[in-house]
């Protein structure tokens, strides 16, 4: 197996359903893509040819006895900048529901996110807020739960009373109005609450029956808040991934959050051994050297990256510390001031910027815009 390094980001072969390669997916069964006889002349050529074929064909033995499915990659010689679905097809119907994630699969955004909270009996959910009043309608169905301060907490209610919930189109939690007023109808709910678990599930099957693999890009919501209301939510977090495979660079899987005291904790005291991104919001004095003996990247604001039609020089003083930039969020109903199309915003981030992944609410627009900005 060859491990992931920086800056190149090009990997070769790993025996989880998590593996992924940069630009470049594909996903066969063993069982039909492999015979016996053939194993065994690989092996056989392994032992003639190097040692590291010798090893992939003793891990696609085992694999073998075990049934499980091996995924098989090339990748590209140098890597092409890849879309993270921003909770999912955001753009087209609610976001974080099981709808949004299958649509964002299908149009083929290489990573999905899953923004994680805590439940009251401590499963991760996945919703962008620790609020529920602006996604759901949790204030009619369950009127009198909210708090001193007028909100509704998804810590409040268990799993099963948040399945009872039916999820909508984002509004403003002052005015009531949809954020996205020509977005999916705000007042056409029946869309219901995924757990971590089941929306792994989703996309570990979409890996399977489409053979093309998408990753994941969760993030550790208000991990400070979780701890004073007496909840690790990333000691939870991190046992889910690792049930589903997700474990070290060579899976699918950046993990990240705003608080970067939360990122050192998950690196140093809890021993995650994956990707972290830090999200660095509107901020563009960061202390990337810092950064860097921890994360793998950052994640701006488009803002921090684009002002005007101008780029600023924050992702290559990013990469001259080995760090990815992935920044958030492109929408084509809301671009940046000065900014006349999707095509022109995706030109500056791409072909002037450099940056190496973009977040979107519409991963159909930016997977095709992405490759025709796509930098050589």
């Amino acid at each position: 197996m060859v491990a992931f390094s920086k800056p190149a980001q090009n990997f070769s072969f790993q025996q989880s359903s998590t593996v992924w390669a940069r630009g470049e997916w594909s996903a066969v069964s063993v069982a039909n893509f492999f015979r016996i006889p053939v194993l065994l002349g690989l092996i056989t050529l392994g032992l003639f040819i190097n040692g590291t074929l010798m090893l992939i064909g003793t891990k696609i033995f085992r694999l073998m006895k075990t049934g499980m499915a091996l995924l098989f990659f090339t990748t590209l010689a140098a890597a092409q900048p890849f879309t993270i679905a921003h909770r999912g097809a955001s753009g087209y119907v609610p976001e974080h529901t099981r709808e949004a994630k299958v649509m964002a699969h299908a149009m083929g955004a290489e990573f999905i996110e899953q923004d994680v909270v805590l439940s009251k009996d401590d499963v991760p959910v996945v919703l962008h807020d620790i609020h529920l009043e602006t996604t759901s309608d949790v204030a009619m169905r369950f009127p009198g739960r909210k708090r001193a301060d007028g909100r509704y907490y998804a810590l409040d209610f268990t799993l099963l009373e948040l399945r009872q919930l039916s999820m909508h189109e984002r509004t403003d939690h002052k005015t009531g109005k949809p954020v996205y007023p020509n977005r999916f109808p705000a007042t056409m709910g029946g869309f219901r609450i995924l757990t971590l678990d089941e929306e792994l599930e989703v996309i570990a099957g979409l890996n399977r029956s489409t053979g093309r693999v998408a990753g994941i890009y969760p993030e550790i919501k208000q991990p400070t808040w979780h701890r004073k209301e007496g909840r690790d939510i990333s000691s939870v977090v991190l046992r889910v991934l690792a049930k589903h495979g997700y474990t070290t660079k060579e899976h699918a899987c950046y993990l990240q959050c705003f608080e970067y005291g939360e990122l050192k904790r998950l690196r140093h005291e809890l021993g995650w051994k994956g990707r972290l991104i830090f999200l660095a919001g509107n901020k563009t004095k960061i202390d990337l050297a810092e950064l860097a003996k921890v994360v793998d990247g950052i994640g701006p604001s488009i803002g921090a990256i684009v002002s005007g039609t101008q780029v600023t020089d924050l992702t290559a003083r990013a990469h001259a510390f080995g760090l990815e930039v992935h920044p958030h969020t492109l929408r084509v109903d809301d671009l940046p001031k000065g900014i006349q199309t999707s095509d022109e915003l995706m030109r500056l981030l791409v072909d002037e910027a450099k940056v190496d992944a973009l977040f979107t609410d519409f991963p159909d627009v930016t997977v095709n815009g992405l490759k025709k900005a796509a930098r050589p």
